[in-house]
């Protein structure tokens, strides 16, 4: 009778288990920093930090998940972002739970962690990710000269294509603002514009970081491209203040955003 009655506590407690899907490569940071290693069944493809989660089944890109690939990994929890709503709203047709994240602004990725937590019990761990981030942000003192700041996106030689940069109502422009520094661009409707070159030449930063992939820009000539920036009439360009930063967090709205805090900040304050 004992021992029926341990066999049946562990089939529960294996029923009891979360299997969770992660719809984007920043969900998938956060459930594994949150410690949630043993339930999260599959991610997006791009989702290549921790190591770990290159091991995870793919069920699509992070913008087009495939309903089928999800349904398969049978999941008790699927968890998106605002741009996966129609895949979120399709799943609960199946009776599958889904949470549903904003990860734009630093607070809303402070929020997000402690949903996530507090959906599969892991408010501790929680706790310490979100004042890590506080930490980081009280850690450095605003400039002595505040200026105005253009942050890019990627690295091209070739600067009549779209350049794209970081605008409103994310945390790029909360860490230039944190700072005691302006956004160079100051339309506030947009998050993420997209400029030529003939616009970036109006906005005239003061300083340009570009955010460079090495992992995925891996053929461009960071001589060639620096130089192509070099030659638009920027105050950027005059005061030699444009930087390229090359690591591979610097996208990812997560727990690891203390990381850029860190890294943008100290490029901000030389």
């Amino acid at each position: 009778m004992k021992n029926i009655l341990l066999i049946l506590l562990f089939m529960l407690s294996l029923e009891a288990k979360e299997r969770v899907v992660s719809l984007s490569p920043s969900i998938t940071e956060i459930l594994y920093a949150l410690g949630a290693d043993e339930e999260i069944v599959a991610t997006s493809s791009y989702s290549l930090y921790p190591p770990e989660a290159l091991k995870l089944p793919i069920i699509g890109s992070y913008t087009n998940p495939h309903i089928e690939k999800i349904l398969s990994q049978k999941p008790t929890l699927v968890i998106g972002q605002n741009f996966n709503q129609n895949t979120l709203e399709k799943l609960q047709y199946f009776h599958i739970q889904t949470l549903q994240l904003e990860l734009t602004t630093i607070k809303s990725i402070q929020d997000s962690i402690n949903k996530i937590a507090k959906r599969l019990s892991k408010e501790d761990r929680a706790e310490i990710l979100v004042t890590n981030i506080e930490n980081k942000i009280q850690k450095f003192k605003k400039v002595k000269n505040p200026h105005s700041v253009m942050i890019v996106y990627g690295l091209k030689e070739d600067l009549r294509s779209g350049i794209y940069i970081a605008g409103k109502e994310i945390f790029f422009d909360d860490i230039i603002r944190l700072s005691g520094n302006k956004n160079a661009y100051t339309d506030k409707n947009t998050a993420q514009p997209v400029l030529n070159y003939e616009n970036v030449i109006a906005l005239n930063p003061e300083q340009i970081i570009i955010l460079h992939s090495h992992a995925t820009e891996p053929n461009v000539d960071i001589q060639k491209a620096l130089k192509a920036w070099y030659s638009l009439p920027t105050r950027a360009s005059k005061n030699r203040q444009i930087t390229i930063i090359d690591e591979d967090y610097l996208h990812i709205p997560s727990q690891r955003v203390a990381l850029t805090i860190e890294r943008l900040m100290k490029v901000m304050n030389d």
